[in-house]
């Protein structure tokens, strides 16, 4: 009997050590994976950062309407997403099986006050953000011209497979993949493409606007502080497409004047031949510049893709 007491009490303290290991085990594997959801959510927030959302952290007036206007929807629908989330709480707690003092009434069929709220409160919030959209729609206009007294600076801007080309036609010089200009001076841009569909885009200073070929559409952005910016084509265009970027970068007046005197200096010029060059498909293209171009190689770009002077945004620059 003393033999079989013992064995039972060794079998009975290898169980209570296996089930104390087993513990231990499942408390170290939820330890871990509560490290490890940590871990992930601070990756996939790390680029969440005010200086990584340019369109929350504008540096010219367009972007700021533009915020302004991203702001004022969200807060408008806000309205129905907020009562939603509380009456949904509100109901799990409210009819919850334990409250006996909750209303029971498995005939009820309508109620005028609920139906009134869940027509009138949407109604009210489209009326309400169809009225923002009407507005800044036309105060956001691309074309429109910008209330500032210095002289606006003049760039033609062409899509390639996939880069972009900027053309100063008053300095007569031309950039691939930089765009330079003083900062408090507005920016005229005439787009189109020489290529596919292109959406051409400055998050920290506008929206966007399509580049297309055979057409031409404009665009107005101002900096407000010196600065470098990123633009990007935000419209799928092939192989290339995710390193299709380019620099934006809003200098002081001086800095700019000496800028445009450096790719004066540079050996390179834009005619037909080295034009027709650059316009083949590379992908990440480094920065290029070229101290002249062909006065009208702008329009000869939309010409080459015919051209429809009565249709609105087509046709040779004005």
């Amino acid at each position: 009997m003393i033999a079989v007491s013992k064995r039972l009490d060794g079998w009975r303290l290898r169980y209570r050590f296996r089930q104390l290991l087993r513990h231990t085990n499942h408390q170290l594997t939820r330890r871990f994976q509560m490290l490890q959801a940590v871990a992930g959510v601070a990756l996939m927030t790390g680029g969440c950062g005010i200086r990584y959302s340019p369109t929350l952290n504008p540096k010219g007036p367009i972007a700021e309407v533009e915020r302004e206007l991203l702001m004022n929807a969200f807060m408008i629908m806000l309205i129905v997403v907020i009562p939603v989330f509380v009456l949904t709480f509100w109901f799990a707690w409210h009819y919850r099986e334990g409250n006996k003092k909750a209303t029971y009434a498995p005939d009820w069929s309508y109620s005028w006050k609920i139906d009134s709220i869940t027509w009138i409160v949407p109604a009210l919030i489209v009326v309400s953000l169809g009225l923002h959209v009407w507005v800044y729609t036309h105060l956001l206009d691309p074309y429109r011209k910008l209330n500032v007294e210095a002289k606006p600076l003049e760039v033609s801007v062409v899509a390639q497979d996939w880069k972009w080309l900027f053309l100063y036609p008053e300095q007569n010089i031309a950039s691939v993949n930089q765009l330079v200009f003083p900062k408090g001076v507005p920016l005229n841009l005439r787009i189109t493409s020489d290529t596919v569909l292109n959406s051409f885009f400055i998050p920290a200073l506008g929206g966007q606007i399509f580049a297309m070929a055979g057409m031409r559409t404009e665009l107005k952005l101002l900096a407000d502080e010196p600065g470098q910016f990123m633009g990007k084509n935000t419209q799928y265009s092939g192989r290339g497409f995710s390193d299709q970027h380019f620099q934006a970068i809003a200098t002081t007046p001086e800095e700019f004047e000496d800028w445009v005197a450096k790719v004066r200096r540079s050996p390179n010029k834009l005619d037909g031949a080295s034009y027709a060059k650059l316009a083949k498909p590379t992908i990440a293209h480094p920065v290029t510049y070229y101290s002249g171009f062909a006065a009208d190689l702008f329009d000869q770009i939309i010409q080459k893709y015919g051209s429809c002077d009565d249709c609105p945004g087509t046709g040779t620059s004005q």
